[in-house]
């Protein structure tokens, strides 16, 4: 066995194996969301099963709409699942699909299940259907409908299909087996009724498939090899292979394989969860950088790079996985670390004046913008008489092991020099709006200074040459898993944190197209570009600087 064969994943020696046994000339994989909510992390982790399986054996990969089920979708989500799709790179190239283009078709293999006996008109309501299918541990009883002729479930079907019926009133049901020990083959329903109008078609159709019938014929209509899905869709396997193995079908026939679903410690991925925290206006939208959608992941900061190499890293498993929040985040570090310059910002300005400089006296000081990366260049930044510091880098009343500035005594100004507090300004409600301080023109970094040493180094903005802006700390939505009873309820309410007031260097702007920037001592940040504005430049804290994750 060689190294490489050693690392491939189930999914993978399963595919290679087919190749090898001539069971398919060609891998072809397709992802088919339904149109019904936005992509999030888990999404992508099933996308890049699928597309990364197409492009190692060089075969092709789909992008099909699922768009079967009218009161739910809508055009909104198509627009915005191609956005993230086309972010991430996973190119469909021209195999873009509709389910909602094969109706006829899907339409037409019903009735040749109705011709063969192997599928019937039934008039139960959708309650008396549960009734009668029984338990896991008990059997279900036939529907009284279910030896109607085949003669008269035609012409039934045909009223269906013209919207003689309501809503509900009738579908037409698979005929297999009530007391079959898997409850999806106790004769599931494959057509059902709904004058939803359709976001393409309109109101050409008033019955629509069922998923579990539609998609096996769906994947054999485009040739798909290797149907990959999830293992919740592993109970559903014997009915999508009924449907291939009961219809007149020349072609070979997909495969459904499924994998482990991938969850996110403290992260929550069900559409419907998403969904409602939007609906409720617990989040601002589907793109709330607070939310795991891709949308909301990209406005939060994440790079594609990193999303990428954090699916690498966790692999494919055949059971579903809980992986720690923090690796992704521990992805994320690695790829911004030497992307992105590293700037000073003061997120709670604490006003300085360096009483033994001039009024007008400005120095520049050059700086590297990124000490991993040579190729980013340098900067000069205003070193002036005022100054603004983080307010608790200083202390009145310092605990032990205290290393910042105290009154009367020293820090480092990070990349300039040393100063000393020698007074506070307090206002009528003591609290402190400005330090009085020297500088010790000696001491200017890189010059070897070895005379004393402090033991502390802050970062600083000068008050002239820096901007205001809006700060945005987030945390996790969710200290812990929710239930579906108490989703709003058991939102973490420190979740977001705004700073308005902070400052940022004027000229860190211009060093970064993309507006991502590591500001020093506080994390990565990037320019919320959806809310910022000329006169009010609004970031997003992408991540902080420390990981608890240790990279095995």
């Amino acid at each position: 066995m060689c190294m490489e064969e050693e690392y491939l994943n189930f999914v993978d020696w399963l595919v290679k194996e087919d190749l090898e046994k001539g069971v398919c000339k060609e891998i072809h994989t397709r992802f088919p969301p339904e149109p019904n909510g936005y992509l999030h992390i888990g999404s992508a982790y099933a996308i890049n099963i699928s597309y990364g399986l197409a492009k190692k054996y060089g075969g092709k990969f789909n992008l099909r709409f699922d768009d079967t089920n009218p009161g739910k979708e809508d055009i909104e989500y198509v627009n915005a699942i191609k956005e993230d799709m086309a972010w991430m790179g996973f190119d469909y190239e021209d195999r873009l699909f509709y389910g909602s283009d094969y109706s006829e078709i899907i339409y037409n293999y019903a009735i040749q299940l109705i011709k063969a006996g192997k599928a019937y008109v039934c008039e139960l309501s959708s309650d008396e259907i549960r009734e009668y299918r029984g338990t896991l541990t008990m059997p279900g009883k036939n529907s009284p409908y279910r030896d109607r002729s085949v003669e008269e479930s035609l012409v039934l079907f045909q009223n269906m299909r013209e919207g003689k019926y309501e809503a509900g009133e009738k579908t037409l049901r698979a005929k297999i087996d009530m007391s079959h020990p898997n409850m999806n083959m106790r004769d599931p329903v494959i057509y059902r009724i709904s004058y939803v109008p359709h976001y393409r078609t309109g109101k050409e159709w008033c019955i629509y498939p069922m998923y579990d019938y539609a998609h096996p014929i769906q994947d054999y209509l485009e040739g798909i090899s290797h149907s990959l899905c999830s293992a919740e869709f592993k109970d559903h396997r014997p009915l999508y292979e009924w449907v291939l193995n009961n219809l007149e079908l020349e072609k070979s026939l997909p495969r459904q394989l499924e994998f482990g679903r991938m969850n996110l410690s403290g992260v929550v991925t069900s559409k419907r969860y998403l969904k409602a925290l939007v609906v409720n206006q617990v989040v601002e939208g589907w793109d709330d950088p607070r939310m795991p959608t891709l949308m909301g992941l990209r406005r939060r900061g994440y790079t594609r790079e990193a999303i990428l190499d954090f699916l690498g890293e966790i692999g494919v498993s055949k059971s579903e996985s809980l992986v720690d929040v923090a690796m992704l985040e521990s992805a994320l570090r690695s790829d911004l670390k030497a992307k992105v310059p590293a700037v000073m910002a003061v997120l709670e300005p604490l006003k300085v004046v360096i009483t033994n400089l001039p009024d007008d006296y400005m120095e520049y000081i050059e700086v590297e913008n990124n000490s991993d990366n040579e190729a980013l260049g340098s900067r000069k930044i205003p070193f002036t008489k005022e100054i603004y510091i983080e307010r608790e880098d200083f202390s009145k009343d310092p605990p032990k092991k205290y290393k910042r500035l105290i009154q009367g005594g020293e820090v480092r100004l990070k990349n300039a020099y040393f100063i000393k507090c020698n007074e506070v300004i307090k206002d009528k409600d003591d609290n402190i709006v400005e330090l009085h301080c020297t500088y010790d023109k000696d001491t200017k970094s890189g010059t070897g200074f070895t005379e004393r040493k402090v033991k502390g180094t802050i970062h600083w903005v000068s008050k002239d040459y820096s901007i205001s802006c809006e700060i945005r700390l987030f945390e996790d939505l969710f200290l812990e898993m929710p239930k579906a009873e108490t989703l709003l309820q058991d939102v973490n309410p420190a979740s977001k944190k705004v700073i308005e007031g902070a400052r940022i260097e004027s000229l860190a702007l211009r060093l970064n197209e993309e507006n991502r920037f590591q500001f020093i001592r506080q994390g990565y940040f990037i320019e919320d570009i959806k809310d910022s504005k000329e006169d009010h430049l609004v970031f997003n804290r992408i991540v902080s600087l420390k990981s608890s994750y240790k990279k095995k």
